[in-house]
């Protein structure tokens, strides 16, 4: 059905004069995912780490475009050549580095209540947000704290809340947004939480982060979404097997992505959706946009 019409709009441009056809294929050559999706509004990214490790960040890059996606997603990168080795693959290839995925704050989280581990992870920090600015990024992924036994909630909550404050003006002053995440951190376990939390800060510069799966195994994606609304400022994507506890591929788990569909266009949401699953050759990434493209599609 969809290959029929685009055939009979494309008939009825060329009806309309030679310009109007000129113009019409252009815009349709020049956009694949919207032909795809039905929505220019929405954009398919990729880990960095979910492409073939042994190719060289340009090939990885080239692969990525070549295979569907928009943009990509990489971790922190502390080393300044592979740092720049990452934005040339970028300019080279012209696919968009939308986001920086921070690597310190499992190991040396926000909330800990050791001082020289809060400073290891402030540093990473400073590190991905002058990442995001050197490859033309607007987001910098945070996981914001970690509840375990030595760190209760309350003590994870205020203490990350101040560290993340002290990020502010270097946010501020780079253009990049601190996105934070929902975990399996004991931490930011509902929707209205996730609310209180981004809001406490009264910041442009502080938004949420939205992984679909990660709340599958106690809530709702969907009510999630409806929930924070226009303070979601990226999504991760992949799924979740209530059954058997398990991530799974995308359309295989307990999503309802009808709904979470939904909701990602109530809320008026544009711009990257990135998916979050295993590595794999340039088949597998074939089959992942495919299921993407479902997911938009609704």
């Amino acid at each position: 059905m969809q290959t029929y019409l685009m055939r009979r709009d494309f008939l009825n441009v060329l009806a309309g004069g030679t310009l109007g056809a000129l113009s019409y294929t252009q815009e349709f050559l020049a956009a694949p995912a919207a032909r795809a999706t039905g929505d220019v509004s929405l954009k398919k990214a990729v880990l960095l780490s979910m492409l073939p490790k042994q190719m060289s960040y340009n090939d990885r890059f080239k692969l990525a475009m070549d295979v569907g996606f928009d943009g990509i997603e990489v971790s922190t990168q502390a080393d300044a050549n592979e740092a720049d080795l990452i934005k040339a693959a970028s300019v080279k290839t012209g696919l968009r580095i939308h986001s920086v995925m921070n690597s310190d704050h499992w190991r040396y989280p926000l909330s800990s209540n050791d001082p020289s581990v809060v400073a290891r992870s402030m540093k990473g920090m400073e590190t991905s947000l002058r990442n995001a600015k050197l490859w033309g990024a607007d987001t910098v992924l945070l996981v914001p704290a970690v509840v375990n036994a030595k760190t209760p909630y309350r003590d994870a909550y205020t203490r990350s809340q101040a560290q993340i404050r002290a990020l502010i003006p270097l946010a501020k002053e780079l253009e990049i947004i601190i996105a934070v995440e929902e975990v399996w951190n004991k931490f930011l376990l509902s929707p209205l939480e996730f609310v209180q939390y981004i809001d406490a800060f009264n910041s442009p510069w502080v938004k949420a982060y939205f992984d679909v799966g990660n709340v599958v195994l106690y809530g709702f994606p969907q009510d999630w979404i409806r929930t924070l609304g226009a303070r979601i400022v990226k999504f991760h994507l992949k799924d979740f097997h209530n059954a058997t506890n398990q991530f799974v591929g995308l359309l295989e788990g307990s999503v309802d992505w009808l709904e979470v569909r939904k909701a990602i266009g109530e809320i008026g949401f544009k711009g990257y959706l990135t998916v979050e699953l295993k590595s794999g050759d340039e088949h597998y990434l074939r089959d992942v946009v495919k299921q993407v493209d479902k997911i938009f599609a609704g």
